[in-house]
């Protein structure tokens, strides 16, 4: 498992999965998971999710993206809450992932030609997750 030192980018929107522990592993999509710089990444979370709970309990994380254009990464890391309530946004609460690894999925017998499709079933939905993510770059 080849360990890379930088973070990927990855599109605005990639679904990643966010796995958490605490009871024992759990994994959730995540929509709003942003690259903030080489070790580090924010994302939002409801503030009523198990998995925030799991990480103010235990902050160790790991966060799965594969994503068009051959993207395909975990970076493992400790998880903070580092805006509660995220400024501008009701409900939600900030985390940063501090980066100390990334185990790279990427090989060359295989190309990653699409990810996972995430839309949301209507505007305000699709508006509101966009400012989740506009909110956490400023963080």
């Amino acid at each position: 498992m080849e360990r890379e030192f930088e973070l990927p980018d990855w599109k605005p929107g990639t679904v990643s999965m966010l796995a958490t522990v605490g009871d024992g592993p759990h994994a959730i999509p995540v929509s709003t998971a942003v690259r903030a710089s080489e070790r580090r990444i924010v994302l939002a979370l409801g503030a009523r999710r198990g998995s925030l709970e799991r990480l103010l309990e235990d902050p160790r994380v790991a966060l799965t993206v594969l994503a068009a254009g051959d993207v395909a990464f975990t970076a493992h890391g400790t998880a903070q809450v580092v805006a509660d309530p995220l400024p501008g946004v009701d409900g939600v609460v900030a985390v940063e992932i501090r980066v100390e690894s990334v185990s790279s999925h990427k090989r060359p017998t295989f190309a990653i030609e699409d990810g996972v499709v995430w839309d949301w079933a209507d505007e305000a939905a699709r508006e509101r997750d966009a400012s989740v993510r506009d909110a956490l770059l400023q963080i």
